[in-house]
């Protein structure tokens, strides 16, 4: 008898201590859909982006240079700069400012000149007012249209997920400046 009351406690000891609630507040089972999801929307958008190097109140700035072992690449490798850059309706810097790019991009290829972006398209105007779209993924610079993925994104964008093509409207090589177009397809809730 004794060999059959061990398992039954044991068994007892379990049942009771998995139906308990847990006093641990780190985890916890959610209802099906607790953000209440409505139907995905698909949105497609452009606008463009800014990088101003040159000037009194540049909106990219180097904050790593680069390596004095890699001065011999001609691509910079190594280097990384912080950006702030407006984003606007229109390639004219003055036309209606619809938000900024908020992030950093480096020189991540030792075979070209190929960036690794990484940056927040902060939405300041219309619909998308405070909203944001993260971008992280490789440019490699001198090709026509270049595609990067769109990782996620809040406000609006909750759960944010698609790509974005950008392609060079303006370089201007003596100041580094550029003017790039973003065309940004985004699938949201």
């Amino acid at each position: 008898m004794a060999h059959l009351l061990l398992p039954l406690a044991l068994s007892l000891l379990t049942t009771v201590s998995l139906s308990l609630p847990t006093t641990n507040n780190y985890w916890r089972s959610i209802r099906p859909n607790p953000f209440k999801f409505r139907t995905e929307k698909f949105t497609h958008f452009q606008f463009y982006w800014h990088d101003v190097q040159s000037g009194s109140n540049p909106t990219s700035i180097t904050i790593v240079r680069q390596s004095p072992v890699n001065t011999s690449r001609p691509n910079g490798f190594g280097l990384v700069n912080m950006i702030d850059d407006p984003l606007t309706e229109r390639p004219d810097i003055n036309s209606k400012l619809i938000g900024r790019a908020q992030g950093m991009y480096g020189l991540a290829s030792q075979e070209e000149i190929g960036l690794l972006m990484a940056m927040n398209f902060v939405f300041m105007t219309g619909r998308y007012n405070g909203s944001t779209l993260t971008v992280l993924g490789r440019n490699p610079v001198f090709q026509k249209v270049r595609e990067m993925p769109v990782i996620g994104g809040s406000g609006l964008f909750r759960f944010a997920r698609g790509y974005v093509h950008a392609s060079t409207h303006n370089l201007n090589t003596t100041t580094g400046d550029a003017i790039v177009k973003y065309g940004v397809y985004v699938l949201h809730y």
